[in-house]
């Protein structure tokens, strides 16, 4: 198990996971009390069930950050890339092209992945959720290259806290450009609900659940007009080629 998966897999998954579960019930009018026990770990101020994280790049490790905080680290250059905000850009990706063969040649032993770009490795690392907890899968350079290739929207994902999130189990063939943390909160749901085996009607219930909520905070890329350009004014042809110019870079520094 690599160092972020080790650092992510004790009691931060279980929050995640809880934080998941809780956000149905308290929508409908349940009480705050509990999320409000949790504090920023910057400045140590109380905050909401509902808050931004903090990646710390170096340890691999989520934390919770209140609404000071968080605008302290909106840019990259704040703590020298050390310390970076969590985006909260969510897109369905009804157009994204992963065939049952690619699939198989990325050698993810399961149903459900999450694939990011690390800057400290300079490298796509691919982790699949597990009982365990979270679980790296090495991945071939040649067929990552190949989804990359397909899909150009990959080369838009901001290094370290966004992912591509692949849910193909039961049947499904949904995929996700999802800030990190929505991704180690499906681990933190599976791995402290998983029982035996299959585990268990709950879970998948709960998975359904999750992938349902995520669906419906999820904006459909290219869906209305204001997604069609960047604030920089720029069309789809433009982001297709800074997209493509930005995996490539990629694949260069992997490489190396």
């Amino acid at each position: 198990m690599s160092p972020r998966a080790q650092t992510l897999a004790g009691s931060r998954l279980g929050q995640l996971a809880q934080r998941q579960g809780q956000g149905a019930s308290q929508a409908a009018g349940a009480s705050e009390d509990q999320g409000a026990e949790e504090r920023c770990e910057l400045c140590n101020e109380p905050i909401s069930a509902e808050h931004r994280h903090l990646l710390d790049v170096s340890a691999g490790e989520l934390r919770c950050a209140c609404r000071s905080c968080s605008l302290l680290f909106d840019r990259r250059a704040a703590s020298e890339g050390q310390l970076l905000l969590v985006g909260d850009r969510r897109l369905r990706l009804h157009d994204f092209e992963l065939t049952d063969l690619a699939w198989e040649q990325l050698r993810i032993p399961v149903e459900m992945a999450f694939f990011f770009f690390n800057s400290e490795q300079q490298r796509v690392m691919a982790f699949y959720p597990s009982p365990a907890g979270p679980t790296e899968s090495l991945l071939g350079l040649e067929s990552w290259e190949q989804v990359e290739l397909a899909n150009p929207v990959l080369g838009e994902m901001e290094s370290d806290v966004e992912a591509l999130l692949v849910n193909r189990a039961k049947g499904a063939r949904s995929y996700y450009l999802v800030p990190i943390d929505e991704c180690y909160a499906l681990v933190g749901l599976i791995r402290t609900r998983w029982k035996g085996l299959s585990g268990g009607t709950e879970v998948w219930d709960e998975i359904a659940d999750f992938f349902g909520d995520l669906d419906r905070r999820s904006k459909a890329r290219g869906e209305d007009a204001a997604s069609k350009l960047t604030p920089g004014g720029s069309t789809p042809e433009i982001q297709a080629n800074v997209a493509a110019a930005g995996a490539a870079e990629r694949r260069s520094a992997w490489r190396t």
